[in-house]
């Protein structure tokens, strides 16, 4: 091989590397908040956490992303370390699935249909489409699915191009002698883990390999310890990403190089022993792209099927190397987990910020958490100038403090989350999300002034007429309709729910309004007081703001839906040209009418 020959393997090898990640990354945006939900799905059943394991890895067709994911759940406290093991065996019969898809590159025969089956015949189709779909559609989804098929056609005519650039290699001895040097199972296997530890994909690895075997030069001999060795060095991922994170965390990554240790060492003492005695002949022939994913494959499954009965033991393991410590001053490497930090912040773990698309889809998820608190502060507050308790005071106050704690965490985490990239969707959530929670942290504060209006009020042993009672009582049952409908929009997104909302803030807008001018006319009348006219305003007045956060909302989820940005143009729109508007308001209208 000349300079050219290496020049043209590097560049085969780039493309190879490139195009393994471009379609995992179009793969992981269209699974996007599906995998949230799936792994959500866990169950106590080992052999079902394989599944799953496994099926992400496959979607995704990265082992190492999968295993870093299942780091951040069990470093916050939202999966236990006996769900990781089942989903870490998984993960690595999932992995396999990319040198499958290689291996149709050994596809040999005359026919047509067996011709059009080869990577090399449909690649250059795929990439047209790919190309066609990145920039003449409009459709995020299409695009996801053009840049994977992009993305495969790279990562295939790579593939060609190392196998057409190391076929030299063939005719020349040093080359040769290297290959059968390997066929020392230890030294295979080192030389596989630092590949690919060096590289941090055993898939991509694998599919380097399978390239080499145009060569001619690599044995199953040589092949096996190697890939032996892929599968111990794609822990590496894992363990640098378990740096600093939990004592947990740090055993689920454990886990992942223990099963693959033992079950490395289990398979090369029993298949060289039974090789001692029976002298397989295979392993002196030359091996193929097939034949690599076979034992691939054959390895992952038999270590699963052996090593899962042993889950347990596998996970006490991890707990022995790194044992439970009893003093705060013994585990500088834990991040404290008090009682009052929430689950949805414990969802906020960096590690997944790697993913985006998971990512953004666990901020929603901790927002809407955020947003359930404030409904049950304002649940809890609407009611209290008719019916006061103090213990429901103080817990309103401590849901304000957790919300605040909220809006800080989260509002950190998607502004990190902005400098990743996103899919058009997912950056439309991450800027909804952004604007929402500030609106969410304000209606918090109004629930706290609601309790404190009340605390104030039962201090002075002050109370409404039974025409103020009444008319509060109306306008708190429109605040209870308008916030059970902004929290469900908020949650499902639903932009077709979200446009009743402004009716009925505008409704409300007039109730405030209306309630001033009738207090006004009973002060004036000497049927109530400037003390109860200032109580009475701060609860119409805090409604009628809660409200407007209400119509933020919605608005951000219809302009989301809509890939509307002017905020003012939309709603002067909605309120002047649009019937359902009027319709609705009118119908809201005459609901809330006071007598």
């Amino acid at each position: 091989m000349n300079i050219f020959g290496f020049l043209t393997m590097l560049g085969g090898l780039a493309l190879f590397l490139y195009g393994m990640n471009t379609m995992g990354d179009g793969l992981a945006r269209m699974a996007g908040s599906r995998l949230e939900q799936i792994l959500e799905k866990l169950t106590s059943t080992p052999i079902r956490a394989v599944l799953l394991g496994a099926a992400v890895t496959g979607v995704i067709q990265s082992s190492s992303a999968t295993t870093v994911m299942v780091v951040g759940f069990v470093n916050s406290g939202i999966m236990k370390l006996s769900q990781a093991v089942g989903i870490i065996m998984g993960a690595n019969i999932g992995t396999t699935v990319t040198s499958w898809i290689l291996s149709l590159s050994g596809i040999e025969g005359d026919s047509l249909w067996v011709q059009m089956l080869k990577p090399s015949s449909f690649s250059p189709i795929l990439a047209l489409v790919g190309v066609v779909f990145l920039l003449f559609l409009k459709d995020e989804k299409k695009k996801d699915i053009g840049t994977v098929m992009l993305g495969f056609a790279v990562l295939m005519f790579g593939m060609e191009t190392m196998s057409g650039a190391v076929k030299p290699l063939a005719d020349v001895p040093e080359f040769t002698h290297l290959f059968v040097a390997f066929k020392n199972p230890v030294l295979g296997m080192l030389v596989g883990a630092v590949l690919t530890a060096i590289i941090q994909s055993s898939s991509a690895s694998v599919g380097i390999l399978q390239a080499m075997c145009a060569t001619g030069a690599v044995s199953f001999g040589a092949a096996i310890p190697i890939i032996m060795g892929q599968n111990i060095g794609t822990c590496v991922t894992a363990l640098i990403s378990s740096i600093g994170a939990s004592r947990n965390a740090k055993r689920a990554a454990l886990v992942h190089l223990y099963f693959n240790l033992i079950g490395t060492t289990i398979f090369m003492v029993v298949f060289y022993t039974l090789n001692a005695f029976l002298n397989f002949a295979f392993l002196d022939s030359a091996a193929n792209v097939a034949g690599i994913a076979i034992v691939h494959t054959t390895f992952n499954v038999a270590a699963t099927v052996v090593l899962l009965p042993f889950s347990k033991g596998l996970e006490r393991l991890a707990v022995l190397t790194i044992p439970d410590k009893h003093t705060d001053a013994d585990e500088p490497d834990q991040k404290p987990q008090t009682a009052d930090v929430d689950e949805g912040m414990k969802l906020l773990d960096e590690r997944f910020l790697d993913h985006p698309a998971f990512a953004v889809a666990q901020a929603k998820t901790a927002a809407v958490d955020m947003a359930k608190l404030v409904n049950e502060a304002l649940t809890l507050a609407i009611p209290l100038y008719q019916d006061y308790d103090k213990k429901k005071v103080q817990t309103i106050c401590d849901i304000e403090k957790r919300v605040d704690q909220y809006e800080d965490v989260l509002g950190t985490y998607l502004v990190r989350l902005c400098a990743k990239p996103l899919a058009e969707h997912d950056n439309h959530v991450l800027t909804t999300l952004l604007h929402n929670i500030s609106d969410l942290e304000r209606m918090a504060d109004h629930a706290v002034n609601l309790a404190q209006n009340a605390q104030r009020m039962k201090n002075e042993k002050a109370d409404f007429s039974k025409k103020a009672q009444a008319e509060l009582q109306l306008f708190s049952s429109a605040m209870h309709e308008i916030l059970s409908l902004t929290f469900m929009v908020f949650e499902n997104e639903d932009a077709e729910q979200a446009a009743k909302i402004e009716p009925l803030e505008e409704v409300i807008d007039d109730l405030k309004e209306e309630i001033r001018t009738r207090h006004i006319r009973r002060l004036a009348k000497g049927k109530c007081t400037i003390e109860l006219g200032f109580a009475l305003t701060d609860i119409v007045t805090n409604y009628e703001r809660i409200a407007d956060h209400c119509s933020n909302i919605a608005v951000a989820v219809i302009q989301m839906d809509e890939k509307e940005h002017d905020v003012h143009k939309y709603l002067g729109q909605v309120k002047t040209q649009d019937p359902q508007f009027a319709q609705m308001y009118r119908m809201y209208k005459e609901k809330y009418l006071l007598n």
